[in-house]
């Protein structure tokens, strides 16, 4: 045949086959994918390299030029007889040696016929110039090195939860004392506010109604009225919630009075004088106050001040023989001072902590009791330097606004500077407190809330209006 001829023997073959058997339209797929394999060939031999194979793979993969159909699908039908019956490529061709025209004759032995398999798409075979663009990787990570230490100073949190957990306690523990007070005056004055969106000026009047007849005090129920009209917004006096957390703040800042933190360790021995009426809960304050501060690894000493009540030594006596003070006594009848005077002298050369001395608190004249307190005051003076160093005042929550009378009478007549109030878990008038605080400007150092020697409280104001005016 003419080496001019665009098809070879075997090319033509196919050709006829192909026709035969696919028509016009497989006719024009196998002449451009012939005339690919051409060019493709071409290039190889123009570059003298050939695909690279793998040590021992040769005999299973045959020439591309020489087997006809690879990776392309096999011919169906009539044209599949002739193209196994081609006849065998000479074994030089140009540009091909001795050992290409041996692998090229083995490839075409005859081999069994293949299972029919699912004709696949054809795939061009990649060029050695082009190169499958790398697919996109997804962004790495970047985790920035570690800085160097700086030393930091570390937040003291373990302090302010411990407060806050020392506040719920105070709370805890306060809320069932005050369960009388909360379900007076307080459950009252929760019912005007409760189930309103909106208050009208009427609210108002309701809520002086229910401060007066609190215990409160006159005096300071008008004041917290006047500061509500007043200090209030219009916005905020039609809010129920702002005029409720108003009063609650406002309670708060009036129970809080400057006053340095009570220790019983300025002077030794610091001398408590203890003052109050008959019947206020003056002893049994003393006596747990006592074993409060024995319990705290003071040597504490009581003085029996008050001779003129009868059995109120032998009461104290008991209260010594509990918390373990030593008790100093005279005779019934003998002057009190006398007994308070010896207490602090033989307190102070026997190395005691805490004096604390109780006193009379007769009332039939009134004259003669502020006379009888000034003398001790006085006497004790004389016995040790700066004494008395605190003097308490003890009323009973229970009297109500008498309370705050007989504050006014002590005051008089003594340098009170602290307060204890008693008996808080056995009536509804605890209400006293805001206006013995407000009216007397006397800091609340102690409060009775129950039987127990740790029901003796020290005051703390957030969490007494916390309990109180809790739902």
């Amino acid at each position: 045949m003419d080496p001019s001829f665009p098809l070879s023997t075997n090319e033509l073959y196919e050709l006829v086959a192909a026709v035969g058997g696919l028509g016009v339209t497989g006719l024009v797929g196998y002449l451009a994918v012939s005339r690919a394999r051409a060019r493709r060939r071409a290039q190889i031999e123009e570059s003298g390299d050939g695909p690279r194979r793998e040590v021992g793979a040769e005999a299973a993969e045959p020439e591309l030029e020489e087997e006809p159909g690879v990776g392309e699908p096999e011919p169906i039908g009539p044209a599949a007889a002739p193209a196994r019956s081609l006849p065998e490529v000479p074994a030089k061709q140009p540009g091909r040696g001795p050992a290409h025209g041996a692998r090229a004759a083995a490839s075409h032995a005859p081999r069994p016929a293949p299972e029919p398999e699912r004709p696949e798409p054809a795939e061009r075979p990649a060029r050695p110039e082009e190169k499958r663009a790398p697919e996109p990787r997804p962004p790495a990570q970047v985790i920035p090195f570690p800085t160097p230490a700086v030393p930091v100073e570390k937040p003291r949190a373990p302090e302010p939860v411990e407060k806050k957990k020392e506040a719920k306690k105070d709370v805890a523990a306060l809320a069932p004392g005050l369960a009388r007070t909360r379900s007076g005056w307080v459950s009252r004055l929760g019912e005007v506010f409760a189930g309103r969106k909106e208050m009208d000026p009427s609210v108002v009047d309701e809520i002086e109604k229910v401060l007066l007849t609190a215990d409160i005090g006159v005096r300071t129920s008008q004041r917290l009225l006047e500061e509500i009209r007043t200090s209030l917004t219009r916005k905020d006096l039609k809010d129920p919630d702002a005029v409720w957390a108003f009063l609650r703040q406002r309670s708060t800042e009036i129970l809080t009075l400057e006053a340095p933190p009570l220790k019983f360790d300025g002077a030794k021995p610091f001398v408590l004088l203890v003052i109050g009426v008959n019947g206020s809960g003056k002893t049994t304050t003393i006596g747990k106050l006592a074993a409060q501060l024995v319990a705290d690894g003071k040597k504490v000493m009581l003085a029996a001040g008050d001779t003129f009540r009868a059995a109120a030594t032998e009461q104290l006596e008991i209260w010594a023989n509990r918390s373990g003070a030593t008790l100093v006594r005279g005779k019934e009848g003998a002057d009190p001072s006398s007994v308070i005077f010896e207490g602090v002298k033989r307190a102070a050369t026997e190395g005691f902590d805490v004096v604390i001395a109780d006193t009379a608190g007769r009332l039939h004249t009134k004259t003669d009791l502020m006379e009888e307190l000034q003398k001790v005051r006085r006497v004790v003076g004389k016995a040790g330097a700066g004494a008395p160093h605190e003097t308490f005042l003890v009323l009973d929550s229970t009297s109500g606004q008498n309370a705050i009378a007989q504050a006014q009478i002590f005051t008089k007549a003594m340098a009170v500077s602290g307060i204890v109030l008693t008996k808080l878990d056995g009536t509804a008038k605890g209400g006293v407190i805001l206006g013995i605080a407000d009216q007397l400007q006397i800091p609340v150092r102690y409060i009775g809330i129950g039987e127990r020697v740790e029901d003796l409280r020290e005051f703390d104001p957030e969490a007494f209006v916390e309990a109180l005016y809790q739902s």
